[in-house]
């Protein structure tokens, strides 16, 4: 009973700021999942086979069930849903079940605006429900992205490394490689040059995990053709670490990431462009900037988000720039969401 009615205390929220409700599909197919979005789903998924053959699964992630529901249905696009999300866990005495409550702003029109929108109405929510003090924890994807293409270094470090920062521990990998410029083996790199001239000769509209062959052989071949020598990995390598250690509150964070700019000899406008993260300054609440956080979800493309009670964390969210179109539209379409953890509440 409790649940029910602070469930209905937050979308009660949800509507007074104009989010309509959605109500995604329970059940998906989960091959068209993994064949446009890759792996990353699939561990997670609690799948069986249809009647007709078909290999079907229970929603793993409601933003993922409401992505394809406005690419199938073209349903509103400032939504708000209340359901059950199903998947595996390797956390010990986790539930397959997952009750959540979120928003979604699909095919978000302004960045700075929906990113705000999105944050100060969960805010809103969770302090209705919650009496303990309510604490921000904020990161931008975006901004990692941004030093790490304003590096000298060859692309193909560029790649891997933006690829994989979602995977902390093989980011480390990397780095101990690029520290000790280690790159890849002659053998892996024939390879490489093996499978170009193969996938030249397929279909070039053919999806793969989300990209056509021709997105996928342009990557290749910026990767062939990339300089194979390169000696300043110790330097980079120590900028990126030096950047990944930043930790302090939002006021102080422009302060921060000049100094940083300043004594790596870097360009003074390489971060210009984090005005979602600088208008969350309007929020009357103390905000925590960890340049190192919300890589657990590989979908993130800029801001990311928790909002705990206490050591509780009750709702997180960020925004998903190219998930819409690994699940099947045509080009990027901006998004922005987050949901509220109701185990928690």
């Amino acid at each position: 009973m409790k649940s029910k009615k602070l469930s209905e205390i937050i979308i009660k929220t949800f509507k007074s700021n104009g989010f309509v409700l959605s109500e995604p599909d329970v059940l998906l197919d989960s091959d068209y999942i993994i064949e446009r979005s890759g792996e990353k789903f699939r561990s997670s998924m609690l799948t069986f086979n249809s009647e007709d053959g078909k290999t079907m699964c229970l929603r793993p992630d409601l933003t993922v069930a409401s992505c394809i529901s406005f690419l199938q249905k073209k349903s509103s696009s400032k939504i708000y849903y209340s359901g059950q999300a199903y998947r595996r866990s390797n956390k010990k005495g986790s539930n397959f079940i997952n009750d959540q409550l979120g928003i979604e702003i699909l095919g978000s029109k302004n960045e700075t605006q929906d990113d705000y929108k999105v944050i100060s109405t969960i805010l809103n929510s969770a302090k209705k429900i919650k009496k303990k003090k309510i604490k921000i924890k904020v990161g931008d994807i975006g901004l990692f992205k941004r030093l790490i293409n304003a590096l000298d270094m060859p692309e193909r470090w560029k790649l891997r490394l933006i690829r994989h920062f979602w995977r902390p521990s093989y980011f480390e990998e990397l780095l101990k490689r690029l520290e000790k410029n280690t790159d890849i083996d002659a053998v892996t790199f024939d390879e490489d040059k093996k499978r170009f001239y193969e996938m030249k000769k397929l279909d070039q509209g053919k999806i793969i995990a989300g990209r056509s062959i021709s997105e996928i052989l342009k990557r290749f071949d910026k990767k062939l053709k990339d300089p194979r020598s390169f000696t300043d990995g110790k330097k980079i390598v120590k900028i990126i670490k030096t950047f990944l250690q930043i930790n302090c509150k939002l006021s102080k964070l422009d302060e921060k990431l000049l100094d940083f700019t300043k004594k790596n000899n870097l360009k003074k406008n390489i971060f210009k462009d984090f005005k979602s993260i600088l208008s969350l300054k309007k929020i009357d609440q103390d905000i925590l900037f960890i340049a190192n956080f919300g890589r657990d979800v590989e979908y993130y493309t800029g801001i990311v988000f928790e909002v705990f009670s206490g050591n509780k964390e009750i709702a997180r969210g960020g925004r998903y720039d190219d998930l819409l179109k690994s699940l099947g539209a045509k080009k990027n379409i901006p998004a922005v969401g987050a949901a509220i953890n109701l185990k928690n509440i």
